[in-house]
């Protein structure tokens, strides 16, 4: 008896198998680093990506840990000016994006397209929300990271780091939910 693969490029074949060219990813339950090579892959083949829910990324280790690492990331500046860089996102969709940037050559111009054909968003915005999304079996934690190991969600580290909007979005999320799941009982 044959097992089922889960090797990561079995999986990048089942989440973006047909040629789309438009794809809308969630988040929650993703490993950043590893949703973002499928996502980078996926923009040099020129698929438009659109990525919701960037808060309910996951990134392994403990909150202390991975707030210690950021803080030694935000150190790091421009002696002479630091209005030159380097610049240091708080928000989750920016972390994401960063990560993203970071795997594509986007000081030429085939990176420099496929990073603008990357949309990010925390929450899951108006036109979006009604709209099928994906997941990245190669991505989520589940199947990657052992279940006693300890993770942050990126929401969290967000907020660690200076991110204020962390409650204005879970709000709008909770008003998404219930208007989802009014529309879901009277069907």
């Amino acid at each position: 008896m044959q097992k089922a693969s889960l090797r990561p490029s079995d999986a990048k074949k089942s989440c973006f198998d047909s040629m789309v060219k438009e794809v809308v990813v969630d988040c929650k339950g993703h490993l950043k680093g590893r949703l973002a090579s499928v996502v980078a892959k996926q923009l040099l083949l020129g698929v438009h990506v659109t990525v919701v829910r960037c808060e309910e990324l996951i990134v392994s280790g403990t909150i202390g840990r991975n707030a210690v690492k950021y803080d030694v990331f935000l150190m790091k500046k421009t002696n002479t000016n630091p209005a030159r860089g380097p610049f240091h996102h708080k928000s989750p969709s920016m972390m994401f994006w960063r990560a993203v940037r970071g795997m594509l050559p986007h000081k030429n111009p085939r990176g420099q397209a496929a990073l603008d054909r990357l949309h990010i968003f925390d929450g899951c915005p108006a036109p979006y929300d009604k709209m099928k999304k994906m997941i990245v079996p190669a991505a989520l934690k589940t199947l990657n990271i052992r279940a006693d190991r300890k993770t942050t969600r990126l929401g969290c580290l967000a907020a660690e780091v200076g991110w204020k909007y962390g409650e204005v979005v879970k709000k709008l999320e909770e008003k998404r939910k219930a208007k989802a799941q009014q529309w879901f009982d009277k069907q």
